[in-house]
């Protein structure tokens, strides 16, 4: 039987099921990777399991996200980490070694190998040839304890890159094609398999930034094969003996299929508030910017700083623009500093940045209200960049570096210069002496907890009858970032669930925390298409939860918030008529009766609604496995009540 490599890399891992779309499996994960803003709950959740030490090959925690020390909340946090590493068996990279993922692909990325992050960009990845996904954390907490990952089998989508790239065209741009074809949902429970002779000169890097925003489509992972790029990228890294060819069988087929010429691709922009609101650069060229900001785990290479260094070289930017230089890495800060590119940039007039992910997630560099902010980050979702009525474009660095050179978006092309050529050096210093390895043998650690890390909630079981207000309605393709910000203000209480759940829902209803806590009890919230995309962060569940919301009804759900809501005792459902939506109204009482009898039924689920002789039906995709997780009251209730069967953690 001959596969395509993303089943490959699954049946190589297959603990249960088979590849048949759709099937639950559970698959063996033997690398983990956790950043700060997600890895603090994390690692509470792990203690809170009762684990002791991890089980996979490698297990990584980077503090890359709350870098903003603005009081002590954040540095405690990374004192936290550095001792749950210590204690649980992790690797630690501190801050200032860079981005998670770039780092871990110049560190630990090896063709073949399985990787769960509870990052949601943990698929970029997947440009090495591993089978690379984002998960919510308590699911990567299961990982590190040795338990396998369930999940439905994606179908896969077979993406055949032709041609070659023409000049002033770049990855970026073939990723936000991509999403001009695909849409933020359109990947869901897919994984995107990238092939042909598109890709030889497509270096792993460039890899990276497409399989990077693998998420923006909703995917479930995004996969390249491991060949002569990959191989001369790890010979970079100084690790050439990690490498191992990973291809699909010859005459592979795939579930869709789609193909891209490369040579008819032109410089594309994101326009705002969505990912896949592309149209090209000189549609909208012309218009006048406040920023632009290289940088970011979408565009973490060296030539994603060398060119617009190049480009930079005896110009200087437009007096109107902000020019963000954020360096992904250490590595990357030290090698660009050798080659002078920072110095050209610096003399171009660019701020220059701490290494982290920044701006990307609304940790400092917010633009000026209404202004155009050009970003090489994956999202732009409303107010992400820490500025309410922000105005976010992605684009290549090629674009942003043109237009912060005539302060107005600007295709490259246009500019007069020819396109500047970027070798990738042969080797750069090795990073792995910068992060802490794990201790070979487990060591007495005792975990320091500053005062705003707080333990996590108790959830009680889902209650007989189901009964209480529908205490807000959204829309469409609301993000994580809108159940739950990020940025500077908010991040820092990631540790603190009472203090966080003070901005869920924030941006859409300013008012719910306080109508939830006068409410006091059971509620209901309704969304349409896509609820719950974007970040993995799955304190837009446990907040959610914790202000007494115990079922979310939507047309259809992004895959990892809707696993971080069953995690936590919340019942995802959908509307079997997509056009019920339009009949629940804010504030009316809902109720379902024996949710979990009606969930083990196999029958459409009766919600009752206030309208004479009316119900509405739903319907669940949940397996046997998830129900008895919500019928717990979440997945930490459900390991508690089934300990014995755990894995021994002692050995």
């Amino acid at each position: 039987m001959t596969m395509n490599l993303a089943q490959k890399l699954i049946q190589s891992h297959l603990v249960s099921g088979n590849l048949e779309p759709g099937s639950p499996i559970t698959i063996k994960i033997d690398q983990t990777l956790t950043q700060d803003a997600t890895g603090t709950l994390v690692m509470l959740e792990f203690e809170a399991l009762g684990l002791s030490r991890v089980k996979t090959e490698i297990s990584a925690q980077y503090v890359d996200h709350n870098l903003l020390q603005t009081d002590f909340k954040n540095a405690d946090d990374h004192l936290f980490l550095q001792s749950a590493c210590r204690k649980f068996g992790l690797w630690f990279s501190r801050p200032g070694n860079g981005v998670s993922h770039p780092v871990h692909m110049s560190c630990f990325d090896i063709p073949g190998k399985t990787l769960l992050g509870s990052d949601s960009h943990t698929c970029a990845a997947g440009s090495m040839g591993m089978l690379a996904i984002g998960a919510g954390g308590l699911q990567v907490a299961m990982a590190m304890a040795g338990t396998a990952f369930p999940l439905k089998m994606p179908k896969v989508l077979g993406v055949k890159l032709e041609g070659e790239l023409p000049s002033w065209v770049s990855a970026k741009d073939i990723i936000l094609e991509m999403l001009r074809r695909q849409t933020v949902k359109g990947c869901v429970n897919k994984i995107v398999e990238y092939y042909g002779p598109g890709l030889v000169k497509l270096t792993a890097m460039d890899r990276h930034v497409i399989a990077n925003m693998g998420q923006e489509m909703g995917a479930t992972a995004s996969v390249f094969p491991a060949d002569e790029a990959v191989k001369s990228f790890l010979k970079q890294q100084q690790r050439e003996t990690d490498f191992v060819e990973m291809k699909a069988d010859e005459g592979a087929n795939y579930d869709e299929n789609d193909t891209i010429d490369l040579s008819k691709l032109e410089p594309l922009i994101a326009c705002p508030s969505s990912p896949d609101k592309v149209v090209a650069v000189r549609d909208v060229a012309g218009r006048p910017i406040y920023q632009s900001y290289i940088g970011s785990s979408a565009n973490p290479g060296l030539r994603d700083f060398a060119i617009p260094a190049h480009m930079v070289t005896g110009r200087h930017i437009a007096d109107d623009v902000s020019f963000d230089i954020n360096p992904t890495s250490r590595q990357l800060l030290e090698e660009i500093s050798r080659t002078g590119d920072l110095t050209k940039l610096l003399e171009a007039g660019a701020r220059l940045h701490q290494t982290g992910c920044g701006g990307c997630i609304g940790m400092g560099q917010a633009p000026a209200s209404g202004r155009i902010s050009l970003r090489t980050v994956p999202r732009n979702f409303p107010g992400r960049s820490g500025t309410a009525e922000d105005q976010v474009y992605l684009c290549s660095p090629e674009v942003a570096t043109a237009s912060a050179l005539k302060g107005e978006i600007t295709d490259p092309r246009d500019l007069d210069m020819d396109y500047p050529t970027f070798q990738e050096p042969e080797q750069l210093p090795d990073i792995r002496p910068q992060l802490q390895p794990p201790a070979e043998i487990p060591v007495a650690v005792e975990l320091i907890k500053g005062p705003n890390i707080k333990p996590l909630p108790d959830f009680d079981q889902l209650p007989g009858s189901l009964t209480g207000p529908l205490l807000l309605k959204a829309g469409d393709n609301v993000s994580t970032d809108e159940i739950l910000p990020a940025g500077a203000e908010i991040l820092p209480l990631r540790s603190n669930i009472p203090a966080i759940s003070r901005y869920t829902f924030s941006r859409i209803d300013e008012n719910f925390y306080q109508r939830a806590k006068n409410l006091n009890g059971d509620c209901y919230v309704v969304g349409g298409e896509n609820y719950g995309q974007g970040s993995s962060r799955e304190h837009a569940a446990i907040s959610s939860r914790y202000l007494g919301v115990r079922c979310i009804i939507a047309k259809s759900m992004a895959r990892i918030h809707r696993r971080n809501l069953v995690n936590f005792g919340v019942l995802p459902l959908l509307f079997d008529n997509p056009g019920d939506y339009d009949h629940l109204k804010q504030d009316i009482v809902l109720e379902i009766d024996q949710p979990i009898d009606q969930l083990k039924s196999g029958k459409p689920i009766e919600l009752k609604v206030p309208l004479p002789g009316d119900s509405i039906y739903l319907r669940h995709d949940l397996s046997e496995d998830e129900i008895q997780i919500l019928e717990a009251g979440g997945l930490i209730n459900a390991v508690r009540e089934q300990r014995s069967e755990m894995p021994d953690q002692t050995a």
